[in-house]
């Protein structure tokens, strides 16, 4: 039986860009609808839920990060995979994606064969995170981790969690004491030669902490070097 083809929602309003990108993604074999303004590219994904989404943040009307975040707001695509498509300098959008949520970014100019490894990877990240066995709980202090759920609890309620966020926590759950550079955090979550910046991967920490009341305390900083989860609980 032959595997259905993956369908990819393009979000951009440069009409040759969205050319380019429908081309080279049909030629590797996508499904691929398209959108050129913020409202178009939510009725798109509301109705008609592709597998992933790859999204320009410089748009007319609703723009790119507002996009992201109402997918996020609503449950019929709140894990829907996201790209963002960044101009160079635009590290401020970049951080302000991640924290609503978005998988991932790239940065224009970019290479074909980069965006779609890329998003080869993303789709692959989702598939990869299938559930396993319950008996897989973590179980640190006050904090109940379910990798084959993706549910987290704090105090015994449950606490929402991005995809990226839901793994970072989980790879430093797993080693309590242990000390990740940001690096390690960026190479265990997305995989060698993911660029991103140090501000990016603090802001991601931040944002766990958050969200994780009393218990993002647990989330250890060691100044100059990276994070660690606490191993005295």
């Amino acid at each position: 039986m032959t595997e259905s083809k993956k369908t990819v929602l393009v979000v951009e309003d440069e009409e040759d860009i969205l050319a380019l990108l429908h081309f080279n993604l049909i030629k590797a074999g996508y499904q691929v609808e398209c959108a050129t303004h913020g409202e178009e590219a939510l009725s798109l994904a509301f109705a008609r839920r592709p597998d992933l989404v790859l999204l320009d943040l410089m748009l007319p009307g609703v723009n790119g990060l507002e996009i992201c975040r109402r997918l996020r707001d609503r449950e019929s695509t709140h894990d829907l995979p996201i790209i963002m498509l960044t101009a160079c300098g635009e590290e401020e959008d970049v951080i302000k994606g991640l924290e609503l949520g978005a998988d991932d970014y790239v940065t224009k100019p970019y290479s074909t064969k980069v965006l779609l490894a890329r998003i080869q990877t993303v789709l692959r990240r989702r598939t990869d995170a299938l559930p396993v066995a319950d008996g897989d709980e973590l179980v640190r202090g006050e904090l109940r981790i379910h990798p084959g759920r993706n549910l987290v609890q704090v105090e015994g309620q449950s606490v929402e969690l991005t995809f990226t966020e839901f793994k970072v926590l989980e790879a430093l759950a797993r080693r309590p004491g242990w000390v990740f550079t940001r690096y390690q955090i960026v190479n265990t979550v997305r995989g060698e030669d993911y660029a991103v910046t140090d501000r990016a991967v603090d802001v991601q920490i931040a944002g766990l902490r958050k969200k994780l009341g009393p218990c993002g305390a647990y989330i250890e900083t060691v100044r100059g070097v990276g994070y660690r989860f606490r191993e005295d609980l």
